[in-house]
């Protein structure tokens, strides 16, 4: 596939294994549990990459399966501050470099502060965005933590 995204190229410098895996986009439905159904996964293997702000300090990025939501207490507690919010969704693009639907830990424009949720550590494999829609990355939780510089943590809360 030539039309490796920044994230790919960054966890092949890294020598770090992955499947890219393409999928029908719905501009109309950009949701975890299309993607999903799409890539014939189960929802809780597919996680969404959030962004938030935190009171004290600042941007940091959460990643949580399809099938949940990040408790904003807890992502608060574990990135350091008092109270969290997610970003406005204009804001995305101009502190990510990425898109709603195709936003990924791996290679945002600045190093945010990222956690993942722990209960992806229970997957050999776990689904993200590769950085563009309709694209995925198939790897396993612990080469994304090393990829993102990310922690596992306690960020999630059933929806």
């Amino acid at each position: 596939m030539s039309d490796k995204t920044n994230a790919a190229r960054i966890l092949d410098r890294m020598k770090i294994k992955y499947e890219l895996v393409e999928y029908m986009v719905d501009p109309e439905n950009l949701a975890a549990d299309h993607v999903a159904a799409e890539l014939g996964e189960p929802i809780e293997q597919v996680f969404k990459t959030l962004v938030l702000r935190g009171d004290r300090n600042g941007i940091f990025v959460c990643v949580v399966a399809g099938n949940r939501e990040v408790d904003l207490k807890k992502a608060a507690k574990v990135s350091g501050n008092k109270k969290a919010e997610m970003i406005a969704m204009k804001e995305l693009l101009p502190l990510t470099g990425y898109i709603r639907g195709g936003c990924t830990s791996i290679g945002m424009k600045k190093q945010y502060p990222t956690f993942i949720s722990e209960e992806a550590l229970s997957f050999p494999f776990i689904y993200v965005s590769a950085g563009k829609r309709g694209l995925q990355l198939k790897l396993a939780p612990a080469d994304l933590i090393k990829a993102a510089g990310a922690s596992a943590a306690d960020i999630a809360t059933d929806i």
